[in-house]
């Protein structure tokens, strides 16, 4: 029997907030179990082990970060929405590292087919860029190109990676001017219709 109190979204909240405290590698059904008073197996009412319980909160974490973009972002196009995309996931990374670095993990397709915040990061994402005028297979490629940049400097910068005497925020800046210019001259796919 569950636990009174007790629900998945309790405990995947829970597993957030630990995340941020301890670190995401910290997590475990222990740990989480110790937070609410209980035994390890009174967890497994509601979720189904420590994978499971991972994928909740990446699931979570990143429906998190899409609504704090999703706002950022609206109304606005071009270099503006760029810079306002890229200002609310920063915002996010370093606000709270645990729960960002779920959002890094691996999910199975599936689960990510299946999960409305992850359909609607594709959608906020995709429509920023069809304002370059993007288009598959570039739409994919430019993605990439922002996650690796949005995700590496934010992992330097809170680890503190950045040991030059130059403002950390001028840099990100020039890398957000950096990124607008390469996604307004975006070396196109082109097609061999033969």
């Amino acid at each position: 029997m569950a636990r009174a109190g007790l629900t998945v979204d309790r405990v995947v909240v829970a597993a957030a907030e630990l995340a941020d405290e301890a670190g995401f590698e910290n997590v475990t059904l222990s740990a989480l179990a110790r937070r609410f008073g209980v035994k390890d197996a009174s967890l497994y009412s509601h979720v189904r082990g420590l994978a499971d319980l991972r994928t909740r909160l990446a699931l979570h974490a990143g429906g998190e970060l899409i609504d704090r973009i999703a706002v950022a972002v609206a109304g606005r196009a071009g270099k503006d929405a760029l810079a306002a995309f890229a200002g609310a996931y920063r915002a996010y990374a370093l606000e709270h590292p645990g729960r960002y670095a779920a959002t890094q993990i691996r999910i199975d397709q599936s689960v990510i087919a299946g999960s409305p915040a992850m359909r609607r990061t594709a959608e906020i994402t995709y429509g920023m860029l069809r304002g370059y005028g993007l288009e598959e297979p570039d739409l994919t490629d430019a993605v990439r190109l922002l996650r690796s940049t949005f995700h590496g400097y934010c992992a330097l910068e809170s680890s503190g990676g950045f040991g030059a005497d130059r403002d950390v925020r001028a840099s990100w800046d020039k890398a957000i001017d950096a990124l607008h210019l390469a996604l307004t001259h975006w070396p196109r796919e082109t097609r061999n219709d033969d």
